[in-house]
């Protein structure tokens, strides 16, 4: 095991796979000679040169577009869009065009390709650079979604996003860069589809993925000041999900928060909460609690910012809440 950062063992995974296979290549806004907005794909542009490590146009359309047109034609393409807001631009090329092309021509076309781009708050960019934007991506059938919060599992499933045939959205935290986790030494690939407990518990499961998952775990460590034993399930992959892992937990300790960064509002927390409910129907103790951020425009004012989205007393609170929870006595009790 040796330690890595985040941006660290996503550039690994990178170099790696373009070692591997001629077929994989990077493009996108400043990925060459600057080494990417985060620093990813530093001295990659050196390593491999032009044709494998292109720089494009500032035009997210042009990006998605020409790693589409690779990707049907052979190639591998790892594409970035510098902030996950920018995707908008490019949309039609991402919903209309990669996700449906191996269904509408009848699986003669195949799209491996991989879209990396990053999301989120912390840094005070603002209400056009620091949404978080997956449940746009999780809503069209034919993309694959994945978050991950550990720089193993970076590196794990950003290789296995390009070993995928289809396309995926991998989506990278920018408060996430500098975090530091051991990985393997030994190459090795993760499933895709797979969550993983990060913490045992008996008494509640606390449901995240990508940045959050560190706010779960510091919380559920102070909750054992309280005798409150809370599991802590990442989701790794957004879509497909794992909802065998996600029912095997809630089955085991009857309560359920689930935590995540982006707008509450249609957030990914809301179709979790509906699917396990359906098939914990009687099972629960207390009704499933979604946390995610305000429905406003994410301020630049960083104290702002720290308003808007979810914070361990917010959590906190959540997870008190479904413990004490007590059903409404019916009618004649």
């Amino acid at each position: 095991m040796a330690e890595y950062r985040y941006r660290d063992a996503l550039r690994r995974a990178l170099y790696e796979e373009m070692k591997a296979d001629e077929r994989v290549f990077i493009m996108g806004e400043d990925v060459g000679a600057y080494g990417g907005a985060y620093q990813v794909t530093v001295g990659l542009l050196a390593e491999f040169g032009e044709e494998r490590v292109r720089d494009t146009p500032l035009s997210e359309a042009i990006i998605v577009g020409a790693a589409l047109g690779a990707a049907m034609v052979g190639g591998r393409p790892v594409a970035e869009i510098m902030y996950v807001d920018f995707a908008a631009l490019a949309m039609d090329q991402i919903v209309n065009q990669a996700a449906k092309i191996h269904y509408m021509f009848g699986g003669q076309f195949r799209v491996p390709m991989v879209l990396r781009t990053q999301q989120g708050t912390g840094r005070g960019a603002g209400a056009q650079h620091s949404q978080s934007l997956e449940s746009w991506f999780v809503h069209v059938p034919g993309l694959k979604v994945i978050a991950p919060a550990t720089p193993r599992d970076a590196y794990g499933l950003l290789r296995a996003a390009i070993h995928d045939d289809n396309p995926v959205i991998f989506l990278e935290h920018k408060g996430l860069y500098a975090v530091k986790g051991e990985v393997e030494d030994e190459p090795f690939v993760l499933p895709i589809g797979q969550a993983e407990v990060k913490r045992q518990g008996q008494d509640v499961t606390i449901i995240t993925y990508s940045r959050m998952l560190g706010l779960a775990l510091e919380v559920a460590e102070q909750l054992t000041s309280q005798g409150v034993s809370a599991e802590v399930v990442d989701l790794r992959t957004l879509k497909p999900l794992d909802y065998a892992t996600l029912e095997e937990s809630a089955r085991k300790t009857r309560r359920v928060v689930v935590l995540h960064e982006a707008v509450k509002i249609g957030g990914l927390g809301a179709e979790i909460s509906a699917e396990l409910s359906q098939r914990l129907f009687g099972v629960l103790a207390a009704p499933i609690v979604r946390i995610g951020a305000e429905d406003v425009p994410l301020p630049a004012n960083l104290e702002l910012e720290k308003l808007v989205i979810p914070d361990a007393q917010r959590l906190t609170a959540a997870v008190e809440a479904v413990m004490r929870y007590q059903p409404m006595p019916t009618n004649g009790a």
